[in-house]
C-alpha cells in the first residue's frame, strides 16, 4: 500500500513511521493508498524551507514569477484531464465536475499571471501642504493555506496562485482525505520552474493544523471550511500574531 508523502523543497518527503490514516476511495469503499500525519518535526521543517527560499523570491522581479506561474498555467491546461482523475479517486466527483473545478482554480492562475501590472505602487504629490503620499506593495514572508474535502485544487488556487505571485512563500495544508492533487500541483509548479521551498505540501490532521497556526515565522494563514473550524483558525491565528482570513459556512435565512 502507497503513501501520500509530504512536499518540502521541491521533492517529495516521506512521512514519519506510524503516523498515518487510510485515503478511501468513495466510488468503492476501497483503500489503495494511505496518507502521511505531519507532526511539528515536519510542519518546522516545511516552514523552515520556505522562510530560506522567502529572501530570494521576494527580490524576484514580479515579472518573472508572473512567467513561472504562466507556464504553469499552460501545464494544467494540457493536464486537466489527469489532474480530475486523481480527483475523482480521492473524492468521488465525476470525471467532468472535477475537470470543472481544475478549470475554476486555473482562472485564479490565470488572473495571478496579470499581478506585475496590479503589484505597481502609487505616488500622490502635495496631498497636503508640502507632503507627499507613496504606496508600496510588499510580500508578507512565509504564509499557509488549509483547504476542505470538498474542493481540493479550486479552494488551494484561490490561495497560493495570487500569494506566489505576490513574493511570499507558501505551504498548504490539504485535507487529509483528498490529499493527493496537492502533490501533483507542487510537482507541475516545481516542472514550471518555481524554486525550492517557495511552494510546499504537509500532509495531515489538526496537528499540522495547530503547528502552523502557532509557529512564529508564518505570518498569514487562509482557512476554507467549516464555521466552527473558522471560529477556531480565526482565534488561534490571531492570538498567535498571524493576518487570519478564515471563510465559513454559509447559512442562508428565509
Amino acid at each position: 500500500m502507497s503513501e501520500i508523502a509530504h512536499f518540502i523543497d521541491n521533492a517529495r518527503v516521506a512521512g514519519t513511521p506510524g503516523r498515518s490514516q487510510p485515503v478511501f476511495n468513495p466510488a468503492t469503499g476501497s483503500t489503495e493508498k494511505t496518507v502521511a500525519l505531519a507532526s511539528s518535526v515536519e510542519v518546522d521543517r516545511a516552514v523552515a524551507a520556505a522562510a530560506a527560499a522567502w529572501p530570494a523570491w521576494a527580490k524576484t522581479p514580479s515579472l518573472r514569477r508572473a512567467r513561472i506561474l504562466d507556464r504553469f498555467k499552460a501545464i494544467l491546461w494540457e493536464r486537466a484531464d489527469q489532474l480530475a482523475e486523481v480527483i475523482s479517486a480521492e473524492h468521488g466527483k465525476t470525471h467532468d465536475d472535477a475537470k470543472g473545478e481544475a478549470t475554476r482554480g486555473l482562472e485564479v492562475v490565470e488572473f495571478a499571471v496579470g499581478a506585475p501590472n496590479l503589484l505597481k505602487g502609487e505616488i500622490t504629490e502635495n496631498v497636503g501642504s508640502g507632503v507627499d503620499s507613496h504606496s508600496v506593495r510588499q510580500p508578507l514572508g512565509v504564509v499557509a493555506g488549509i483547504t476542505p474535502f470538498n474542493f481540493p485544487v479550486m479552494v488551494p488556487m484561490w490561495m497560493f496562485p495570487v500569494a506566489v505571485a505576490c513574493g511570499n512563500c507558501f505551504i498548504l495544508k490539504p485535507s487529509e482525505r483528498d490529499p493527493s492533487p496537492s502533490l501533483l500541483i507542487a510537482e507541475w509548479l516545481a516542472e514550471a520552474g518555481l524554486p525550492k521551498g517557495v511552494f510546499n505540501v504537509v500532509q495531515g490532521g489538526k496537528e499540522a493544523v495547530d503547528a502552523l497556526l502557532e509557529h512564529p515565522h508564518v505570518n498569514a494563514v487562509s482557512f476554507v471550511g467549516s464555521t466552527p473550524i473558522a471560529r477556531y483558525i480565526y482565534q488561534t491565528g490571531t492570538a498567535n500574531g498571524k493576518r487570519v482570513q478564515a471563510l465559513g459556512g454559509r447559512r442562508t435565512v428565509w
